[in-house]
């Protein structure tokens, strides 16, 4: 089948790549010349494990296309996806710019007797589609004229598609999906979007239909779920801090429960990213559009933001509110491990208020150091490798649980820090291993040790 993908970004990138991957043939368009040329140059312009190597592979079979051409992307295409940005405003409503400028371009491009499904891919707010499906009528009608409209006509079909990829692991997610959400209103469009991801879901994942504004809902309820569990587990973990309870076998005796599940129940530093926060967000500003009040994930964006500076309030008790002249190791950047996504990371919260008290920073990240040089500069140090990183430090601090830093050599540590201290936002490290090395060591919902 041909395919168009508007949009290279994160999950633009991915989608396309990961259909090629099935034998379609996937033009990707994008306004953004530099990045087409690099891409069809066969340089990949985000880091996701796995991605390169098919995005290479389908690139070389001509399955693989690059165009800032939106007219000539689209010509043959079945199947058009929107995988556009959808950054979220001063109020947290996301801005649908994007999405509906090229909506708008596609009813003065697309031609009756070219029956063409649009997919919205993007995170959007309920009611999109219809949105989309408004414009692309509208520009059509100016384009045709005599009162005739692409939809009238039989054109085109709108269908909401949301994408359930988590940064780290997207090609396995895209590829050998949980499920898939299909929000579609005609026959003729559930067929087609049916063909396409029937080679993805032969193991029996359901694909499940309903309508638009469900499938659109959908999504946002699905992140704002597991953020909720997130703070959820948080705010255990400040209670064990308080009560002198150990977070891990909080977490392991809820864990067990079917009914609640292992996952995202790991305390830490808060939430990040480039979907979480601005989901919970703009699902709270939709309800508020429709006169409710969502209590729940209004404290889940509290928590949240507090829990970003938790460990730097710790670190802040056990030196004092000055932190000048202290200098402070700290590895990860990214807002979690196997990306280089920066975005909202809980890491550059602590940076900042570091930086506010005095303090120096040297960090260490496996991929995200050139994002973060890019948008700090020089307000801290970079290192070559995780142990570097240590020299003449006061205290270690873990930001992102990467799994170079699980097992490190901690005679390194031991050798490179001023003083054994340190301060773990992600539990990393066993307790019971760390106070044999005597270690000073506060981690998040599990008891402070004390050095030797």
């Amino acid at each position: 089948m041909k395919i168009a993908v508007v949009g290279t970004g994160y999950v633009g990138l991915v989608t396309g790549t990961c259909f090629a991957e099935t034998g379609n043939t996937v033009t990707c368009i994008d306004i953004d010349e530099n990045k087409v040329n690099k891409l069809s140059a066969g340089e990949i312009t985000i880091y996701e494990p796995g991605l390169e190597k098919i995005f290479l592979r389908n690139l070389k079979e001509e399955r693989l296309f690059f165009t800032t051409d939106l007219a000539k992307g689209v010509e043959n295409a079945k199947v058009i996806f929107l995988a556009l940005p959808t950054p979220p405003g001063e109020d947290g409503s996301a801005d649908l710019k994007y999405v509906l400028g090229v909506a708008a371009e596609l009813g003065r491009i697309i031609q009756p007797g070219q029956y063409k499904v649009i997919v919205d891919k993007s995170t959007v707010p309920v009611g999109t589609g219809e949105r989309v499906e408004a414009a692309i009528i509208e520009s059509s009608k100016a384009a045709l004229g005599n009162g005739q409209d692409l939809k009238t006509l039989g054109a085109f079909d709108v269908v909401s598609n949301p994408e359930f990829l988590r940064e780290g692991v997207a090609v396995d997610d895209f590829m050998k999906p949980d499920r898939v959400v299909i929000g579609a209103g005609s026959d003729k469009a559930r067929k087609l979007m049916s063909d396409l991801y029937a080679p993805f879901v032969r193991q029996g994942n359901p694909v499940i239909f309903m309508d638009l504004r469900s499938a659109e809902l959908t999504k946002y309820a699905a992140n704002s779920f597991l953020a909720t569990k997130i703070s959820f587990m948080n705010e255990i973990a400040q209670l064990c801090e308080r009560l002198g309870a150990d977070v891990d076998m909080v977490r392991r005796g809820i864990g067990s429960d079917e009914r609640i599940g292992k996952r995202f129940l790991f305390p830490g530093i808060g939430y990040g990213g480039s979907c979480f926060p601005k989901d919970v967000q703009a699902l709270v500003k939709s309800s508020g559009e429709v006169d409710y009040d969502f209590k729940i994930l209004n404290a889940v964006m509290d928590v949240n933001e507090k829990q970003k500076l938790h460990l730097f309030h710790r670190i802040r008790n056990y030196y004092g509110d000055d932190l000048s002249g202290k200098q402070f190791a700290l590895w990860g950047l990214a807002f979690k491990p196997n990306t280089d996504d920066i975005r909202e990371a809980p890491a550059l919260y602590i940076i900042d208020a570091l930086i506010n008290a005095g303090a120096t920073v040297t960090a260490y990240d496996p991929e995200a150091m050139s994002n973060v040089k890019r948008l700090i500069g020089d307000k801290i140090s970079y290192a070559e490798n995780q142990y570097d990183c240590l020299n003449n430090a006061d205290a270690l601090i873990i930001a992102t649980e990467w799994n170079e830093f699980r097992t490190p050599d901690f005679l390194k540590i031991v050798r490179n820090l001023k003083k054994k201290v340190i301060f773990d936002g992600r539990n990393l490290f066993d307790v019971v291993a760390i106070q044999e090395l005597g270690f000073y060591y506060e981690s998040i919902g599990r008891p402070t040790l004390t050095a030797k």
